[in-house]
């Protein structure tokens, strides 16, 4: 498989570089802002993952999969070691990397996702984006409100929006594989078995204060699989952390990395 495509944030290099990666329907772009304030303490390599952003497409997307296009990218960098910071989708795949190549990560931030298998599903959401017909488009504000009509969160449909890219050639398209997710949402929302697999590295697990993802009965899993997870709230923030409360997700993100230098 080719690399995957990564925005590059040069910082000190007495630390290990700290990779970011994003969730479901986003891309690094949603993350430029915080990957240059990390950048003051360590290079900061954002990437978008496969059928998402710049990156390739490709049929299929299991967490294995995604693991090792992270893998291949720092092999073609040449770095041997990393610590890994991912949101909801991103944070299951930074989990099944250290699970499955624990001496290819020195520390683990998890943001708003445990490993479990959740039930909800979000296919509504991609089956309101294949409906709309993308190349026909005269505005991203025409976008927004024939998406209107199936999608009635205002900060939903503007977050699937950014993956909206208009091509001067042919109008706009998304810059999602619509049809790989659409296959693929089984596993996406699951997540795979690891048996006798632990990371025993320094593990935090960062959740918002009014999101449903990260529960108490989840604790037991999380410690079969991480012995020294720790966890921190961020108040008033939901599921996208890193949207609600940018700067309680980088001082929590900096004192983990601090505390275990």
């Amino acid at each position: 498989m080719p690399e995957l495509y990564f925005q590059d944030h040069p910082g000190p290099q007495e630390h290990a570089p700290l990779v970011l990666l994003h969730g479901l329907f986003g891309s690094g772009a949603n993350w430029r802002g915080i990957a240059r304030r990390l950048s003051a303490g360590r290079r900061v390599l954002v990437m978008d993952m496969r059928n998402h952003g710049r990156s390739f497409n490709d049929s299929t997307m299991t967490y294995p999969q995604m693991a090792r296009d992270v893998l291949d990218t720092l092999d073609g960098q040449g770095i041997d070691h990393a610590d890994l910071l991912g949101h909801s989708m991103g944070g299951k795949v930074a989990m099944a990397a250290a699970l499955d190549n624990p001496g290819r990560v020195n520390r683990l931030i998890v943001v708003d996702i445990a490993p479990v298998i959740y039930t909800h599903t979000h296919m509504p959401l991609i089956e309101a984006m294949m409906s709309l017909d993308a190349s026909s488009l005269g505005s991203r504000a025409e976008a927004d409100e024939k998406l209107g009509s199936s999608i009635r969160d205002q900060m939903t449909r503007g977050f699937l929006l950014q993956s909206l890219e208009k091509n001067a050639d042919e109008g706009y398209r998304w810059r999602l594989n619509l049809e790989a997710l659409q296959r693929g949402m089984d596993d996406l929302v699951g997540f795979p078995e690891f048996p006798d697999k632990t990371f025993d590295g320094p593990v935090l697990f960062v959740y918002g204060s009014d999101s449903e993802y990260v529960q108490h009965e989840h604790r037991p899993g999380i410690s079969r699989y991480f012995p020294n997870a720790g966890y921190a709230a961020v108040e008033d923030a939901g599921h996208w952390v890193h949207a609600d409360q940018p700067g309680l997700l980088i001082e929590q993100v900096e004192k983990f990395l601090k505390d275990n230098d």
